[in-house]
């Protein structure tokens, strides 16, 4: 991967994160569809790996700050309206309990809800 692409992906990530945090706040979750359209410093796909990728390192890092995993709130646009697996594969290699996957995200996205909607604004 050559500079200029991982300049690209550091700016998307921050992008992401943003883009997250405002959701959250308002206690809404985000098709990764809409996620990748609302994208302006890089041109992402919904299936992506790099999108994964970045979506993995921003729960990693917000879950190691006690917020949660930030990227509970980006669901399926349709069928379960849930995270992919890469969100569940992840929980369960940072603790959670995911022999219930419903209950499982459920749980985090409570968290992550909570803790982003009572922010001082």
């Amino acid at each position: 991967m050559g500079n200029t692409e991982e300049t690209d992906l550091l700016k998307a990530k921050d992008e992401i994160k943003d883009i997250l945090k405002q959701n959250a706040s308002k206690r809404a979750m985000i098709p990764y569809s809409d996620l990748v359209a609302n994208l302006q410093s890089m041109r992402l796909e919904a299936h992506d790996t790099r999108l994964f990728r970045l979506l993995g390192d921003i729960s990693v890092e917000e879950n190691e700050e006690g917020r949660g995993m930030l990227s509970v709130i980006v669901v399926h646009k349709h069928g379960d309206v849930q995270p992919g697996p890469g969100f569940f594969e992840l929980a369960k290699q940072l603790g959670r309990d995911t022999s219930d996957i419903l209950q499982c995200w459920v749980d985090e996205l409570k968290k992550v809800h909570y803790y982003w909607s009572t922010l001082e604004k």
